[in-house]
């Protein structure tokens, strides 16, 4: 009997370890399948840099807006205990000091980038260098450089630095057509400085329209501030976006993140580093999406094309036969699916070039033949070794207190727009983007008085009273439309 509880034992613990098998095996499989990044970072690692900009700024100026005033300098002085740059310390006479003090050298901004090319290009975000003096690259092997800025696009948020060396460990550039939603993706870069931090996720989107001329990648991957300009890598190390803008209420990751394409990255950088800038091409037309109610009472079927809203008198679509309601369904031999198709189109066509096109008119298709012009290039940026832009960004103290940077208009923006003054608008945030102004839009009146520029801007701002609504005037496109700026919340 004793043999035979053994010999029973025995069985049922060899069916118990084989039974147990297929669950180990299973486990194991299942750690097997999920990725390692730990090569793919030793290997990409070196080719991600740091990128620091500063700015001149003189004593009693704060970095991106104008030089304090005696009596506000003063009050910084007396409450906080602390001296405004360039202003002597609380026990110091602030008579005796020198003005206008000396340029001193401030912190701008960090950001990331990766090296294109072993002799030293390296590819970021255009919104990293904006309006920087200077720009430092730090290597991962803690070497730092001063770049010169090859080109920056803003249309795109692109841009190319260069720095003084060889035998760097560029980047290898990716199939962004082969890339596949539900992919593993990772991103280096430096958020909130914090150098060579490796984050990873998975492709969420493709193609999301976020731009006139960008069809973005769309990510889970945790993207923060100072992670712009970084690589965002497939699994073969292959660099397939630039990570460039984040969706956040707080300011920080919530689990949506885009990436610049680096098939349409490239084709910009090539440009910059060939001629300083982009050229695109336009027709001069204001479009909208088509709504399916519009598509089905013009008997168009389904919601596809581009809605034409106006045409630029005088302009190339004019000249070819466009008109206003028309509904631009094909260029270039490209359908176009959504209105944020026809811009990139346009844009990456030559100018100077003749191209057909095709829109449903009426109830019927119709083909023509447009002459592609060349969109105004961007203002160039300000020059390196501090000194001033001509008729470039301002952001004065009322400005700066609803969220707004304005520049002024060149004659001909003004020729183009037919006005005879105002302002462009060259960034929005805070009470000036929630009143619906963005960048690219030109202030014509604040609370119904008119504006010719820049100065004139910031004076009539200033007397408005801000703590109570009051409107903006301004022109988007061809069309005149007003907008009412809140007290900041």
């Amino acid at each position: 009997m004793p043999s035979l509880r053994h010999a029973l034992l025995a069985m049922l613990a060899a069916a118990s370890f084989v039974l147990a098998l297929p669950a180990t095996s299973h486990a194991q499989q299942q750690g097997r399948d999920l990725p390692d990044f730990t090569e793919l970072v030793e290997r990409v690692g070196p080719s991600v840099v740091n990128i620091r900009t500063t700015e001149k700024v003189r004593a009693g100026q704060t970095p991106g807006g104008p030089p304090m005033d005696e009596e506000m300098q003063e009050f910084f002085r007396r409450f906080f205990g602390i001296p405004m740059p360039g202003q002597p310390g609380p026990r110091q006479d602030p008579r005796r000091q020198p003005r206008p003090g000396p340029e001193e050298e401030q912190p701008r901004g960090v950001g990331s980038g990766f090296i294109l090319t072993s002799d030293g290009f390296v590819m970021t975000n255009a919104h990293v260098v904006e309006g920087a003096d200077e720009v430092y690259v730090t290597l991962t092997d803690k070497r730092e450089f001063k770049a010169r800025i090859i080109g920056a696009d803003k249309r795109t948020d692109v841009a190319v630095v260069k720095i003084d060396a060889s035998g760097l460990p560029a980047v290898r550039i990716g199939d962004v057509g082969k890339l596949r939603v539900g992919e593993w993706v990772m991103a280096i870069g430096s958020p909130f400085g914090l150098e060579n931090t490796v984050t990873a996720g998975i492709v969420s989107a493709k193609a999301r329209d976020t731009g006139d001329y960008l069809p973005f990648i769309q990510t889970d991957v945790a993207i923060n501030p100072g992670n712009s300009g970084g690589p965002l890598l497939n699994l073969r190390g292959e660099v397939v976006g630039i990570n460039s803008q984040i969706y956040s209420r707080s300011g920080g990751f919530m689990g949506i993140s885009f990436a610049i394409p680096i098939d349409e990255a490239t084709r910009v950088a090539e440009q910059l580093r060939t001629t300083g800038r982009v050229i695109r091409g336009r027709i001069g037309v204001q479009i909208d999406q088509v709504t399916k109610e519009v598509a089905e009472s013009m008997g168009l079927g389904k919601s596809v094309g581009a809605l034409v809203r106006s045409v630029e008198a005088g302009g190339p679509a004019e000249k070819a036969g466009i008109e206003a309601g028309d509904i631009i369904t094909r260029f270039d031999g490209k359908t176009i699916e959504r209105a944020g198709d026809l811009p990139r189109i346009v844009g990456n066509s030559k100018p100077g070039s003749k191209l057909g096109l095709q829109v449903f008119r009426r109830g019927s298709y119709r083909d023509l033949t447009v002459t592609v012009a060349e969109i105004e290039p961007d203002r160039p940026r300000r020059a390196q070794g501090g000194e001033p832009r001509a008729s470039g960004p301002s952001s004065g103290a009322a400005a700066q207190s609803i969220g707004l940077v304005v520049a002024d208009l060149t004659e001909a923006q003004q020729r183009e727009l037919n006005v005879k003054g105002g302002v462009r608008v060259e960034s929005a945030e805070g009470p000036a983007a929630r009143g619906g102004l963005r960048e690219g839009d030109v202030i014509l009146a604040v609370g119904n008085t008119e504006v010719k520029d820049g100065r004139q801007f910031e004076a009539v701002l200033s007397r408005i009273d801000r703590s109570k609504p009051f409107n903006i005037l301004f022109r988007r496109g061809e069309w005149a439309q007003y907008a009412v700026i809140r007290p900041a919340r």
